[in-house]
């Protein structure tokens, strides 16, 4: 069985069609990086894959079942996320927020979901942080809690939406070694959508590059390629590779560094 299965699937918004139909099988227990030009469809391939977003054509399967909304076993990061820095909460309360699918306010927790929080706070390594404000942490502290609402309830797919934004290389080499460990302990497939390839290069096990509608699934190798990426993005590129680096050219621009914008 796969963790996500998507079988000719069309999304599109307002006349532009984002995913034309796409059709791919991701294993159980794999880190997949998510890339591809701004409005590739990176968010939307999530949304859908969550159930919040309806398809115009093909079918979505999570896990063997139907992609709906408020599937237990799919923890999620979404990608807008600024407003947590000002929320006068602690960190416990901010996870605990989330318990038990409540986003905001907080909830009468029993003994075992106080557990689970902690469980939670604990896995990723932010017990810490649990009586801290939110207004005092860094963006990699916040992340860490962000991280562990989305493993409330001990999910078995973690999507992950451009968690990276923001964060300086050495916060950003923390979160992706945190969700690789976390993915290896539990066997969590995980799906970590980014704007640059090099810094998953140490942990992913795929790429799931998006690009003019289409996907390309597969390792580093297969996928990062000039014929596949000239196709997905619609013009002739170059792969540099230069030590333990890779570079996406477009002639003298290096495309994965242009200017970040949301796909939806």
């Amino acid at each position: 069985m796969s963790a996500v299965s998507l079988a000719g699937v069309s999304v599109g918004y307002r006349q532009r069609q984002v995913l034309a139909d796409v059709s791919l099988e991701i294993g159980q227990g794999l880190f997949i990086g998510v890339l591809g030009p701004n409005g590739a469809g990176k968010t939307t391939l999530m949304r859908t894959i969550l159930g919040l977003q309806a398809v115009d054509r093909g079918s979505v399967r999570v896990l063997g079942q139907p992609a709906r909304r408020g599937n237990p076993a799919v923890g999620y990061i979404p990608q807008l996320r600024s407003h947590a820095a000002h929320l006068r909460l602690c960190g416990w309360d901010f996870v605990a927020s989330a318990c038990r699918g409540h986003r905001w306010g907080l909830p009468l927790l029993d003994a075992a979901a106080q557990r689970e929080v902690g469980w939670a706070l604990d896995t990723v390594g932010a017990g810490s942080l649990a009586r801290r404000p939110l207004s005092e942490l860094s963006g990699g502290e916040r992340q860490r809690l962000l991280l562990a609402q989305a493993l409330l309830g001990r999910p078995r797919l973690l999507l992950l939406d451009e968690p990276l934004i923001s964060l300086d290389p050495h916060h950003q080499r923390g979160v992706v070694e945190l969700v690789s460990r976390i993915q290896r302990d539990f066997g969590i497939t995980v799906l970590f959508s980014a704007h640059e390839l090099n810094p998953l290069l140490s942990a992913i096990d795929q790429v799931l590059y998006l690009g003019r509608g289409q996907a390309a699934l597969g390792t580093v190798d297969e996928v990062i390629t000039r014929p596949v990426l000239s196709r997905l993005y619609g013009s002739p590129i170059e792969v540099v590779r230069m030590r333990d680096r890779i570079f996406v050219m477009s002639g003298e621009v290096e495309v994965e560094k242009e200017a970040h914008c949301h796909d939806v």
